[in-house]
């Protein structure tokens, strides 16, 4: 009924090498908490061009060195917005508390404390600063 198979499978087979280098979950969770954290960052530059505070300075430290330590060492790119062509703050900290609970659940996912500890207090200053059915909303 079927014609059987008389090439060489195009997939890699267990336990033999390939060309291409592999990376263990680990390496790929530790990769994606940094984009969150680094992309909470960029948002927290928004809002501390806009709206200055001590509170988004000391913010933007602490995601700064928590995505150099996921990096190893390297430091995040980091842009001065200006205040130009502002967007609405609101819609920033909405995106800025999207942005730390998806880096919430991969902290707690890769079990890394700091992170995930950072994530949340980021998560509770950014909802604190809008009208709660805001987030319901959205």
């Amino acid at each position: 009924m079927y014609e059987p198979i008389r090439a060489k499978s195009v997939h890699t087979m267990a336990g033999t090498s390939s060309d291409f280098p592999h990376r263990s979950r680990e390496e790929e969770l530790d990769i994606q908490l940094a984009g969150h954290l680094a992309a909470l960052l960029a948002v927290t530059d928004e809002l501390r061009a806009l709206a200055p505070s001590d509170d988004l300075d000391t913010a933007a430290a602490r995601l700064a060195e928590q995505v150099a330590r996921l990096r190893g060492g390297r430091t995040p790119a980091r842009t001065s917005a200006t205040a130009t062509a502002a967007p609405h703050l609101a819609a920033l900290h909405r995106r800025a508390h999207a942005l730390a609970g998806r880096a919430l659940v991969v902290a707690a996912s890769r079990a890394d404390t700091a992170a995930a500890i950072l994530a949340a207090e980021r998560m509770d200053a950014h909802a604190a600063l809008l009208e709660p059915h805001e987030l319901a909303t959205h």
